[in-house]
């Protein structure tokens, strides 16, 4: 009699317990979604930590991609010379000094002209043949 006792004892506090528990009532707040990348509207200051972080775990290369190698001091005064020089026949053939220019290097070629105030510079590719053609317009008086 006494272990009938304590199954039905057991039983009602069971009972008890799960009576009073769904009476209780259950609060939930509003769920919002706050999204951190800027491209879905999160804070813009989040793009460059996050552009770091995914720079970070990258480990994919592109095998089409050339090395950057480092240019010699000869080759680095060379890129510089030819670089005034250009600029410099610009300068003459925009400020009317002279109406046509050329400048030859090893792999390219460049002619600048006045045509009737519009500078035209023509720059040929002598590896690979492609000539690229720039007009510039309102820049210098005739």
């Amino acid at each position: 009699m006494k272990n009938i006792f304590k199954t039905t004892a057991a039983s009602a506090m069971a009972t008890a317990i799960l009576a009073s528990t769904l009476t209780l009532q259950a609060n939930a707040g509003e769920l919002i979604y706050t999204p951190l990348n800027p491209s879905f509207g999160g804070d813009p200051f989040m793009g460059s930590y996050l552009l770091g972080k995914a720079q970070s775990q990258d480990t994919n290369t592109d095998p089409n991609a050339r090395g950057i190698e480092s240019l010699s001091s000869t080759e680095r005064l060379i890129q510089s010379l030819e670089s005034r020089l250009i600029s410099q026949l610009i300068s003459d053939v925009g400020a009317g000094q002279i109406d046509e220019g050329a400048f030859d290097s090893g792999e390219f070629s460049v002619v600048v002209r006045d045509e009737g105030g519009q500078l035209i510079v023509r720059v040929v590719d002598k590896v690979t043949g492609d000539v690229t053609n720039i007009s510039v317009g309102g820049l210098f008086n005739p």
